[in-house]
């Protein structure tokens, strides 16, 4: 497994509930992978894993692209994601791949995909996501979390 800027912080509590784990990466061309657990709990009535799911791993892969390209310098701010739903989602491992497209000053462009484990295509989406400087970004969640509480 490649050592990727994510190495060096701790894993979000929404990437967690998602299963979220880097598979590959290619910093450098922007591209990574990223493994996901389409659990059962993430079901509609029809079985299949609900579509906002969906469109949170795509939005956990397309981010993670970024920072690893920028070596963890920069992090992402969602602007606009569009997605498209291609096929039902099981329950079970889902794969995310993301690509960015272009890194300006300002703004990335991002491109997504997510697969079943049988190789069918589920979903795809494009982004343009503010960047933020990560020391920055990181300060704010920190200073918005609620003290904990004494033992």
């Amino acid at each position: 497994m490649i050592s990727t800027a994510l190495d060096n912080i701790p894993t979000p509590p929404s990437s967690r509930l998602l299963g979220w784990h880097v598979l590959d990466a290619r910093p450098k061309e922007g591209w990574i992978r990223i493994g996901f657990d389409g659990k059962r709990d993430f079901c509609n009535p029809a079985g299949f894993v609900q579509g906002g799911i969906l469109s949170a791993m795509l939005d956990d892969t397309m981010g993670p692209a970024v920072f690893t390209m920028t070596e963890g310098k920069l992090y992402t701010a969602t602007i606009t994601m569009t997605v498209n739903y291609l096929a039902p989602a099981k329950p079970g491992p889902i794969t995310g791949e993301a690509r960015v497209t272009q890194l300006g000053k300002t703004v990335a462009f991002v491109e997504g995909r997510l697969t079943a484990v049988d190789g069918t295509l589920l979903a795809t989406a494009t982004t343009s996501a503010r960047l933020v400087e990560t020391a920055k970004a990181i300060a704010s969640f920190v200073s918005s979390q609620p003290a904990a509480l004494p033992a």
